[in-house]
């Protein structure tokens, strides 16, 4: 990553604003603990740290492996969906546990962003979550002949992953004004049609013409792909933070923030990249 300019020799610490992905990287921005003189935050420790909750994304989604080979597998499928052209049957076990994990991880996320000493804990229920509902889109929703889009969701997330990170290192993109102004943009465009779809499917009139746009093919891919860049930008943004606390010496503890919220991202652009592959895969079975 590329350092930022220092400034110990002032003896001050420029503010930086960063926009970021989620509340914890927008609470350890406000945070005013420079050169405190405890040990200080490192890039080492903040990688590994990273690697461990996604290494925590993975056991969630061998738990789900586990569970639906043993407790599920008994079960009767009695509950039939239907998503983006993929059939697949379940049982009332499998949705409950799968909406349990997704309630737990929104709770646990918002306890991450506020609570900072939770985070160990509440950082690594989230990842297990995340991966219990991931494993459940893989190979419940896609079933057997279509797990593979998993596996090629990861390798594209590595690609895109590594591709930002040797952007941002070398200067190609920078978290500047500009780029600022790029990211709020597209955020707000995003916002702004998600409310505007969900307004106009609740009145009567204007359902069915919300239906027809949101559900055209080239409209739900152009907005998954931009989804997909609003996240990479977020990445980006992520690594300026991370730089900040690093070279401003920050407290080791802020650690589990930065490796938080990276991870939330990096996690963040698989599932949309996994989306993006059932549309376009979902769409050609049609």
């Amino acid at each position: 990553m590329n350092r930022l300019n220092n400034q110990q020799q002032t003896g001050t610490k420029q503010k930086k604003s960063f926009f970021r992905s989620n509340p914890v990287m927008n609470r350890l921005s406000k945070v005013n603990e420079f050169d405190t003189g405890e040990k200080a935050a490192g890039y080492g420790r903040i990688t590994i740290k990273t690697a461990y909750f996604l290494l925590m994304t993975v056991v969630g989604m061998f738990v789900y492996l586990i569970m639906n080979s043993t407790i599920f597998a008994s079960q009767p499928q009695t509950i039939s969906f239907a998503y983006k052209s993929f059939v697949f049957n379940t049982s009332t076990m499998q949705i409950g546990f799968f909406a349990g994990a997704a309630i737990i991880a929104i709770i646990t996320q918002i306890l991450a962003a506020f609570v900072r000493s939770s985070i160990p804990v509440t950082g690594t229920i989230y990842s297990v979550c995340q991966g219990f509902i991931i494993s459940f889109i893989i190979f419940t929703v896609l079933g057997n002949g279509y797990s593979y889009l998993g596996l090629l969701a990861l390798l594209i997330t590595i690609v895109v992953v590594f591709s930002m990170a040797l952007l941002y290192t070398k200067g190609i993109i920078k978290p500047n004004k500009k780029f600022h102004m790029i990211v709020i943009t597209l955020f707000a465009s995003m916002i702004g049609i998600s409310i505007i779809s969900f307004f106009g499917y609740l009145i009567p009139l204007t359902r069915p013409f919300v239906a027809a746009i949101m559900g055209n093919f080239w409209i739900s891919i152009g907005l998954t792909v931009i989804s997909i860049i609003l996240a990479c930008l977020f990445l980006i943004s992520d690594f300026a933070m991370i730089d900040y606390v690093v070279e401003n010496k920050m407290p080791a503890k802020y650690e589990w923030m930065a490796s938080f919220g990276l991870a939330f991202t990096v996690l963040w652009i698989y599932v949309k990249i996994l989306d993006l592959l059932i549309q376009i895969v979902g769409n050609s079975k049609r």
